[in-house]
């Protein structure tokens, strides 16, 4: 069964292109929804991969109404192939899971995306290690001195002022003064 899925932003687009497009290409079932792709909580398109089944077809217009990302596309897409599903896009005839190419193809790109997000993580990691060795640990600048770590942790041990006005008085969060005392506990 060919089942598809239309996506706009807003409430005030339409949809129509979309399923006029799906029903020239056969799709008798469509599942629309009008909310961002950026959300990944998307209950439209999550009715549809809980009702489709072994050997059905999930067919969208264009990859971006599926998915704003390629980590995500290609989450989704592992998803609905371990179901025994397809997946095909009209835009991108390219894609298309039934096929030996598209899986061929989709491969590709995710392994091109793995090794993206690899050299990125190595990459960072010899920044990091690199900086270390001139002295730089790396994060924020404490918003205290070690003389008002002193203070506040002072008034902290003292009870006499409450957590939320050091807080207040000084321009930090809570967890910046837990940080503080912590780490005037440990010298």
């Amino acid at each position: 069964m060919l089942i598809g899925y239309a996506r706009v932003s807003t409430e005030d687009q339409s949809l129509d292109r979309q399923i006029d497009q799906l029903k020239a290409a056969g799709v008798k079932k469509i599942y629309c929804e009008k909310i961002t792709g950026t959300k990944k909580d998307r209950p439209k398109l999550k009715e549809m991969l809980d009702n489709a089944r072994e050997g059905d077809t999930i067919i969208v217009t264009d990859l971006t109404r599926i998915s704003r990302s390629t980590k995500d596309l290609l989450s989704l897409v592992e998803e609905i192939n371990k179901r025994g599903m397809h997946f095909k896009s009209l835009k991108e005839e390219w894609i298309n899971t039934a096929t030996a190419e598209g899986t061929l193809l989709l491969t590709i790109f995710s392994g091109l995306s793995q090794f993206e997000r690899d050299l990125i993580s190595r990459r960072t990691k010899e920044g990091l290690a690199s900086a270390r060795t001139r002295g730089r640990l790396g994060g924020r600048r404490s918003k205290l001195s070690d003389k008002d770590k002193a203070t506040v942790k002072k008034l902290y041990d003292s009870k006499t002022v409450t957590v939320a006005e050091i807080c207040r008085t000084y321009g930090i969060s809570r967890p910046t003064l837990y940080k503080a005392v912590k780490e005037r506990e440990d010298k």
